[in-house]
Order: C-alpha cells, then structure tokens, then sequence
C-alpha cells in the first residue's frame, strides 16, 4: 500500500514565474537550501550579525527591486532572536522596493500562545501575527499551527500547508494492519483523525490535563489499544512531557509497539533523556522544519523533508496556480 504527495515535483517555467529572490535567516538554512534545490532557484546572500550591545543587523545582499522575495525562517531556539531577524529582513526588503515579501515560517512557535487562559497574559500569537503585518510580510506561508485558530489572526493571505502527506507516504511503506493513532490530547483530535483516514486506520485520544510548560497528566485513554501497535500522532514535541505520560497510560491499557510521530522536533531539555526511557517507542519520526543537531538526533529517529512541501507552495504563489491540495484543513 503506498501513497504520494499530492503534487509532482515541478521546477518553475521561467515564462510563467514572477521575478523573485529567496533569502534564509540564520536559523535554518539547510532547510532554505532544500527548497531552493526543488525549485532550482538560487538562494540570495545576506548578512545577519550583532552588535556589541546585542542588537541584531541583517542586510539582504542583492537587489530587491519590484521582485517577489521570500524569506525562510522558523522561530525556533532561540525564538525571540530568530522573530527578531525575520522582522529586520521583511522590513529590509519592503524598505528596498519589494514587490510582495512573503515570510516562509515552517515553525511558528508563538502559536501556542493562542487564548487567554489566565488573566493579565498576552495573546502572543495575535501579536506576533500584526508585528510579521508591520514589518511587511504581505503574505505568510507556515506547517502545522499549534492552534488551527492562530491561522486567522493574521491580516495577510496566510498558507497553512498539512504535514500528513510527508507522514503517510512514509509510514505506508509498513505493515499497518494492527495499528491505531492516537492523539495525545482531544485538542489534537481532529488532525489525528484525518491522519488515520489518509492510512485507513482506527483512531483513540488520550485526555491531557497540562499542569506547566513540562508536566502534563493524563487521565485515560479514549478508544481501544489493547494488543496493538500504536502511532502517537502530535504537532511539536519540546520536553516530551506530553509522550512520557500518554506511553505510560499506553502500556497500561495493553498497547504494545509505539511509533512517535510529530511535526516540529524542538526536543529541549530532558526531552531526549525521556524518550530514550520509553522502553516500547520503535520509532521518533519527525521533519526538518526546525534545524535537529547531530547530538539530538537519537538512533531510531528518523527526519523526513518539508523543503518539497514548501517549494511546491512558493511555486505555485509565484505562478499563479491553486495550493489548496497543500492545505491543512
């Protein structure tokens, strides 16, 4: 059983492609190397340094100038260093004359910060969404928002591309015939579900109560696991709080072989120390939308591209052609 993207690998046709110039920000730019080599575009220079009183300069070292520019930045660790540069070249490039700039953010780690549940806190992630807007981003292109709702925050065209396509084309490649997926909390619920029906699997939840930024309990697992090999599907994993708690409960009710599978692999603290301490997690299966150093990268962990996924979107901006296929709905 196997199944593809929903797009073919297509270079851009230079008849049909508005001039246009892709830079990187200094967080990522294996990743930004990656979609220019699928879009056979070169990546612009730039320069990004401080100052000495920790101030941060960027200059976009080539010419702008009614020209579609793209810059490619996660806000990842450190997260307020990498905003900060991304706001510096959007500015930078709309003060040059840009014809459109559009700010490619694969992971946008502010979208956790999306409600106000305690009172006299920011609503980060709206705040950030009109800081991209002031800067000059007229269009956003972003991966798997912690929150669906953070996607209409923003005042400019936003393309919010799904992550399944990447997971399913590989875990299709396996046995799946006695597997279930599993959201590790009901607020993931829904992306899960339509992860299992992409592999025409069964789905359980897990009931996530959250205590602070690394301790979470959960309370019971929704939906039959026992005897059963298990993917635990979740947007990002940071302190892997979260994986520690639903394996356990896994275990309990008589799930047997567990596959983590999630977007954004920031794995921080004692995130790896954690997951090396789930004795029946088979497989970490992750992407590269955020950079994963060699001394992160444990022996059953596997990175899957996004560059493909981001490339197709900017070449389908620039050409004038419908991203709907790409969508996360």
């Amino acid at each position: 059983m196997t199944t593809s993207l929903p797009f073919s690998p297509c270079k851009v046709d230079p008849e049909k492609t508005r001039p246009c110039r892709i830079f990187s920000g200094s967080a990522h730019p294996e990743l930004t190397r990656e979609i220019c080599d699928y879009l056979g575009i070169p990546l612009s220079p730039s320069k990004t340094r401080k100052f000495s009183n920790d101030n941060i300069y960027v200059q976009l070292q080539e010419s702008v100038r009614e020209k579609c520019v793209f810059i490619v930045q996660p806000i990842c660790p450190p997260a307020n260093d990498n905003l900060v540069e991304l706001l510096l070249m959007c500015d930078a490039a709309r003060s040059a004359s840009a014809l459109r700039v559009t700010a490619v953010i694969p992971y946008l780690s502010y979208a956790r910060s999306d409600k106000k549940d305690e009172p006299r806190i920011s609503i980060a992630a709206r705040l950030v969404a009109d800081l991209l807007a002031t800067a000059g981003a007229d269009h956003i292109v972003t991966m798997t928002l912690h929150s669906p709702q953070v996607h209409g925050f923003f005042s400019v065209p936003t393309d919010h591309l799904a992550d399944r396509y990447v997971f399913a084309q590989y875990l299709m490649k396996r046995d799946l015939s006695n597997t279930v997926v599993v959201a590790p909390d009901l607020g993931h619920a829904k992306p899960t579900s339509a992860l299992a029906r992409q592999l025409k699997l069964r789905m359980a939840a897990a009931e996530k109560q959250r205590i602070d930024d690394e301790h979470v309990t959960i309370s019971r697992i929704i939906g039959s696991v026992r005897g059963k090999d298990v993917i635990v599907y979740d947007d990002e994993v940071v302190t892997a709080g979260t994986m520690v708690e639903t394996a356990r409960l896994l275990r309990k009710r008589g799930a047997r072989a567990m596959t983590l599978v999630c977007t954004h692999g920031l794995f921080t603290g004692p995130a790896l120390d954690r997951l090396k301490g789930i004795e029946n997690l088979t497989e970490i299966v992750t992407t590269n939308t955020v950079p994963i150093p060699p001394e992160k990268r444990l022996p059953n962990m596997t990175i899957l591209p996004v560059g493909p996924v981001f490339g197709e979107a900017i070449r389908r901006n620039l050409q004038g052609e419908s991203i709907q296929p790409l969508f996360s709905y």
